[in-house]
């Protein structure tokens, strides 16, 4: 069948169901929640968009699919069966399975029990290899097809989130970056597994051996430029022309407030039913107003994912490196450092971050260098320094902003747990 990508959330009822229990917190069973946190440092998410909940739905609605699958593989680990023959997944792709004991980082396994309480079978899973190792040798049909060398290796492969975080050059302990994309996140490497259930972030094996990774997301960021673009003819048909538009308006975008939970939100709140809205707009709002109100709405959601993270790793994250393609943007990297009240360090080439960190692992694991030797390697293009004049008027926003989730969440709960059609088709 095809492939199901990160966002499909059919397998939602699945994780619900494998997960509730009693006594019951926050929708899931207190027993089999603790037995997940302590092994796992996290717990799969009820929006069913974990690889676990695709397996789910795929067992539930194909039973013939699962039946005659021999191995699930996350697409990471499928090109590396494409490469080398070899059906394994790393300590770190296979972590959000949440069917491993990762409190040994460097020696990652299944857990017979988690494996048990998610209804997944081992033998449909990879057997795990460490982080940042080498697989195998490519397979000589396909090194000729490439006109490689038949000895050419293969490692790990990577996801999007731990390849940039190496790719950011941020390796270091503590050393932070955030991650404007399509989605968004900040983290940074720790040296300590840990977990916030009540906040949705946890600390994950990373793609550096030895090393844990915070983890979190925000579901849409830069995706609401593209919305805005596409569907309200708001964007000006380039980066550099909306950047443009909405340096023409003030900072607060005169009052009016753009919330982007254009697909839910998973931390601090793991909420799939919170939307996206434009707040106080009048008819005096302009198109400028609009745009630089999504620029700094991306800002604002930012923050609340920063103090969240700061709260978890129990100290002040300064500086923090900014890559994506959201980094491309001078204005929205200085509307970061004002929002946020910290240094943006602006990378160099920041889109092609996830490319540069799964080089700079292939090093690693080939030893052409040390992690050591990624701190601060890549070139910065500019420091945008937090500015205090618009800081009374981001700080006022910031709190309507977190206001405006506690008093709509209701409201879109309500609208979102109704069947709702789905475009050209009739309700009968």
């Amino acid at each position: 069948m095809n492939a199901v990508i990160w966002m499909d959330t059919r397998g939602s009822a699945e994780v619900r169901r494998i997960i509730k229990g009693t006594p019951s917190a926050s929708g899931y069973g207190v027993l089999k929640a603790r037995k997940w946190i302590r092994a796992t440092a996290g717990v799969p998410g009820r929006a069913g968009k974990d690889p676990i909940a695709h397996i789910l739905f795929i067992k539930r609605e194909r039973p013939d699919v699962y039946a005659a699958t021999y191995k699930f593989l996350e697409p990471v680990d499928w090109l590396n069966h494409q490469f080398t023959g070899r059906f394994v997944a790393s300590y770190d792709s296979i972590a959000t399975h949440w069917v491993t004991d990762n409190r040994d980082v460097l020696h990652v396994c299944y857990d017979d029990e988690l494996l048990r309480m998610a209804g997944i079978e081992r033998r449909h899973l990879p057997d795990l290899v460490p982080s940042a190792s080498v697989v195998g040798t490519i397979r000589p049909e396909l090194a000729a097809d490439l006109g490689l060398a038949s000895t050419v290796q293969v490692v790990t492969a990577t996801g999007d989130v731990h390849s940039a975080a190496v790719g950011s050059g941020a390796v270091a302990d503590f050393a932070t970056h955030l991650y404007i994309g399509t989605s968004s996140w900040i983290t940074c490497h720790v040296p300590f597994k840990k977990t916030d259930l009540f906040k949705n972030i946890c600390s994950l094996p990373s793609a550096i051996p030895g090393r844990y990774l915070v983890a979190d997301e925000h579901e849409t960021a830069g995706v609401c430029l593209t919305f805005l673009e596409e569907n309200l003819g708001l964007g000006e048909g380039s980066l550099e022309a909306t950047e443009a538009l909405a340096a023409s308006v003030p900072p607060g975008s005169r009052g009016v407030i753009f919330t982007p939970w254009l697909s839910g939100e998973r931390t601090p709140v793991d909420d799939e039913t919170i939307r996206a809205s434009f707040v106080n707009l009048s008819l005096q709002t302009t198109r400028g107003d609009l745009v630089r109100s999504v620029y700094e709405g991306v800002a604002f959601n930012t923050r609340w994912l920063l103090e969240t993270v700061e709260g978890f790793v129990g100290r002040r994250l300064d500086p923090i490196t900014m890559i994506g393609g959201g980094a491309r943007s001078d204005l929205w990297c200085q509307i970061h450092a004002d929002v946020l009240d910290r240094t943006i360090l602006q990378a160099a080439d920041p889109v092609l971050a996830n490319v540069r960190g799964a080089a700079l692992l292939a090093g690693v694991a080939l030893g052409d260098h040390t992690v050591d030797e990624i701190d601060g390697a890549v070139d910065l293009v500019a420091t945008h320094r937090p500015n205090a004049v618009p800081r009374p008027v981001y700080d006022a926003a910031y709190a309507e902003f977190l206001e405006l989730y506690a008093s709509t969440k209701s409201i879109f709960r309500r609208l979102n747990c109704r069947p709702i059609p789905l475009r050209g088709h009739k309700v009968t």
